[in-house]
């Protein structure tokens, strides 16, 4: 960006010489209309020479306008596709979190009632309420653990989709 700047300023620089030079050389004709010949030739030799190098150096900084304006739109599209991925990055933090919390209770429940289920078995006494809530508890874990795997995968599944071409996810979701 730095040369892109450079470049700017040295093109502005040489257009106001260039304007600064065919004022003077417009002045000169305009005050000594009368003069002719070599004089008058080599003005407008000078004034053509100087139009010429007026219209190369703003097709030059037109260009380079057109160059800026390029990296500024490419800049700004792969910002708005880099905050599209961070945004689908928190959504899936965010439903691995809470499936993990889902997981976590679900075991402190299964570890609570393993333990009850331990004393009830020392004290020789088989409560089978206490074995439905273990059972539960167990499927209930079971269940987050698909949850928190199910979200994994999501992600996968949404990290894949990105790696591929546009065409190609477009066909595979008409086929599902």
């Amino acid at each position: 960006m730095s040369d892109i700047s450079e470049l700017e300023e040295r093109i502005t620089s040489a257009l106001e010489r260039i304007g600064r030079a065919v004022s003077v050389a417009e002045e000169r004709a305009a005050a000594a209309p009368e003069v002719g010949g070599i004089a008058s030739d080599e003005m407008e030799a000078e004034i053509g020479r100087l139009n010429e190098a007026l219209e190369t150096e703003k097709d030059a900084n037109a260009q380079m306008e057109a160059r800026v304006k390029a990296i500024h739109d490419k800049q700004n599209t792969h910002v708005a596709a880099l905050e599209g991925e961070v945004e689908t990055l928190h959504r899936q933090i965010y439903d691995l979190e809470r499936a993990m919390t889902g997981l976590r209770h679900a075991n402190d429940t299964l570890r609570a009632n393993n333990t009850a289920l331990r004393d009830a078995n020392a004290a020789g006494v088989g409560d089978a309420d206490l074995i439905n809530a273990a059972l539960s508890a167990d499927v209930q874990a079971l269940e987050q653990v698909r949850a928190t795997e199910r979200v994994a995968l999501d992600g996968l599944i949404s990290d894949l989709k990105a790696a591929l071409p546009h065409d190609v996810v477009a066909a595979e979701t008409k086929e599902l």
